[in-house]
């Protein structure tokens, strides 16, 4: 019974370390390459990146992007979009700033303003569909507490079936075994 528990422990606990893997790979990996990772919380974009998918965005040299192009940028501090360039506006005093005009793809106008280069963070490359729910859930509670919680639980589906086995087998060597003298004395009494 013991080994069915720890047959059946040990599967989940590794499905569930790969899939966290898995997890790490898509959401911090790219990170350390260089790229940003946003979850798209319009549809401003629809159907070129769908709401709730994960965008992988490289950095770009804002110079080099022409009209066509698909870029994520800055609009405050707190707010990331990613729209398409319209139009590519030199500045009338200095030739060595420019800004974009942008628009989303399921927008029927174009943005309220330009956004400067500076403001560029870069150009999406790939995206996976409906992951940025997920990503963004365990980001903030109580997703979070969840994600910890599930962790916590791995652990213990890791660990558990060692100690219990370890039980078993503690109180196995603390039977006393019965020697060629013991069960000659069994014998002499029957």
């Amino acid at each position: 019974m013991t080994q069915t528990i720890k047959k059946v422990t040990n599967y989940l606990s590794t499905l569930v370390v790969i899939l966290a893997l898995i997890l790490v790979i898509l959401l911090v990996a790219p990170r350390v390459v260089g790229m940003h990772v946003f979850t798209v919380l319009s549809g401003s974009m629809e159907p070129t990146y769908h709401v709730g998918s994960l965008i992988y965005v490289k950095t770009v040299d804002p110079f080099q992007l022409e009209e066509g192009d698909v870029i994520t940028f800055m609009l405050d501090e707190d707010t990331v979009a990613t729209h398409r360039i319209v139009g590519i506006v030199p500045d009338e005093e200095d030739d060595s700033v420019i800004r974009f005009r942008t628009k989303g793809d399921a927008n029927d106008s174009e943005d309220g303003s330009l956004v400067h280069y500076k403001n560029v963070v870069g150009s999406p490359i790939f995206t996976i569909p409906k992951l940025g729910f997920f990503a963004d859930y365990i980001q903030h509670p109580p997703g979070m507490y969840i994600a910890i919680s599930a962790a916590a639980i791995v652990l213990l589906l890791l660990f558990l079936p060692d100690l219990l086995l370890a039980d078993d087998s503690e109180k196995k060597e603390k039977k006393p075994k019965k020697g060629k003298h013991a069960v000659e004395a069994e014998n002499d009494t029957q």
